[in-house]
């Protein structure tokens, strides 16, 4: 039988798919926590310099300077003020370095060696290296630890996404990619949580990398994704996982017997990412999505450096912009299954709806009230990019083949860094006019959500397993109009 008609006789969402399911999803309450620590970890709490001039040196500032006692960070303990204050903001812009070449390298990896031992991997390393975080001797190690954790966490976090995606039939896709992404946002209250009582920096890091070991030591029980072995030739291997999963399910005399996979890659023609560039269909498709992924980013973080100063509880505030967000995956799952909106529209609409909140806030006083405040407004958009950014990680998962979704998930991703690397210096650009950076941030989002009508919708449609299914005519709806487009030019 085929795959997607195996996972039907072995039950798309049952009893052993909701435990690797709900293992996984939690995973991202520890994938939240390392990305945010320096919001908490960085903090900057108030000072007092009792002479006059500020000194040059660290040591001299460190003899002068009176910090506040209510919580530690690592500009306390290192000094990390006046000249020194753009430490924090490199430490954390290596994290996102770090975040990049994980993208790029643990996807293909993934294709090419499988799921689990990427993904193991990584997670150890992550582990290791966090517990550097926590005990750094110095400020040199403890950036160069971030950046070594951005490189795990954001090629684990990316591999195991794709893990709870293949474990489950086609149709829970949205399901398990929406709770995947709800779970990072409760993550990020979560680690207001745990700021809140814990208030020196070292311990707060040390028991927010500590559920990684009991992640990892469970992770020894997840089985290899079906569908990556299927789509490298191993029939046996995929039937066996399927069998283990039926047994889960109560289907113990169920016998599962698949086909081989038409498009199975051979030993010297491995996954790569040059099967993004080499065919046409892909091409395309990863461009697109490519900028897509990169303006969610953008959006998303530029809404959240230029949403205003909330004032108050720092703990309070940094668990609000998590939760802010957990209102968007109801409506994403609302949305997605209905045929009349389907993944294509309703991301659409969602970035353009996200734009023009970007552009609507330069028309709003600062003083009119909550209801009509700039803040509420982007707030709002930052609603909906996060809906559109939930959507997009289904999307791209189901737009890509088995044999080359981690490297197109991973190249997308990876563009998606560059827009969380570049989005805290658009403000900047206020300098020219306050009205500039929200006008990036709106053309922005509105251009990417009209380019999201190029690409094919995917609800109801069957998943390719391999590059060679994507020249059924089912696949062939962005290049057809890609050829029509042309046809009607010329």
């Amino acid at each position: 039988m085929e795959l997607d008609k195996a996972f039907g006789s072995v039950g798309e969402f049952g009893r052993s798919q909701k435990r690797l399911t709900a293992f996984l999803v939690l995973l991202q309450v520890y994938v939240a926590c390392q990305s945010m620590l320096i919001v908490l970890v960085g903090a900057v709490p108030e000072y007092h310099i009792d002479q006059g001039e500020i000194p040059d040196s660290t040591e001299e500032l460190a003899r002068h300077v009176r910090f506040a006692d209510n919580f530690t960070s690592i500009a306390t303990e290192w000094y990390l003020i006046k000249h020194e204050a753009y430490k924090v903001n490199l430490a954390s812009s290596l994290y996102f370095a770090g975040l990049l070449i994980g993208n790029i390298f643990f996807g293909p990896l993934s294709d090419k060696l499988g799921r689990k031992p990427v993904y193991m991997s990584g997670l150890f390393f992550d582990v290791i290296f966090g517990y550097v975080t926590a005990f750094a001797p110095s400020y040199e190690i403890f950036a160069m630890s971030r950046f070594i954790v951005g490189i795990m966490n954001g090629g684990m976090s990316l591999v195991s996404f794709v893990l709870t995606q293949e474990y489950v039939g086609k149709s829970y896709w949205a399901l398990t990619g929406s709770l995947t992404n709800l779970t990072f946002a409760v993550g990020i209250a979560v680690y207001a949580f745990l700021g809140y009582y814990i208030r020196e920096w070292r311990f707060l890091a040390f028991v927010s990398n500590s559920p990684g070991v009991f992640f990892f030591l469970l992770s020894f029980m997840l089985p290899e994704s079906p569908r990556w072995l299927y789509s490298q030739g191993n029939t046996a291997e995929a039937e066996d996982v399927l069998q283990y999963l039926a047994c889960g399910n109560g289907k113990e005399r169920l016998t599962i017997k698949l086909k081989p996979c038409a498009g199975t890659m051979k030993k010297n023609d491995s996954a790569s990412v040059l099967n993004l560039v080499k065919h046409p269909v892909l091409r395309w498709r990863t461009i697109i999505l490519m900028y897509i992924w990169y303006v969610c980013s953008l959006v998303y973080y530029g809404l959240t450096f230029n949403a205003g100063e909330l004032g108050g509880n720092l703990y309070l505030n940094v668990a609000l912009y998590g939760l802010i967000e957990v209102p968007a995956f109801p409506l994403c799952m609302f949305f997605i299954e209905k045929s009349w909106s389907g993944r294509r529209k309703t991301t659409t609409y969602f970035l353009i709806f996200a734009g023009f909140a970007c552009i609507f806030t330069m028309f709003l006083p600062e003083n009119s009230g909550f209801f009509f405040s700039p803040t509420l407004l982007a707030l709002c958009g930052k609603l909906t990019v996060s809906a559109a950014f939930n959507i997009v990680y289904i999307y791209t998962s189901e737009l890509y083949p088995t044999v080359v979704r981690n490297a197109g998930l991973g190249v997308c991703s990876m563009t998606c860094r560059f827009g969380g690397v570049l989005a805290p210096f658009v403000p900047s650009m206020k300098t020219l006019n306050p009205s500039v950076p929200f006008m990036v941030f709106g053309i922005s989002g509105v251009s990417a959500g009209f380019l999201t009508l190029l690409l094919p919708e995917t609800l109801n449609k069957p998943i390719a397993e391999s590059i060679e299914d994507l020249q059924g005519p089912v696949y062939q709806m962005l290049k057809n109009k890609k050829v029509n487009q042309l046809e009607e030019n010329t």
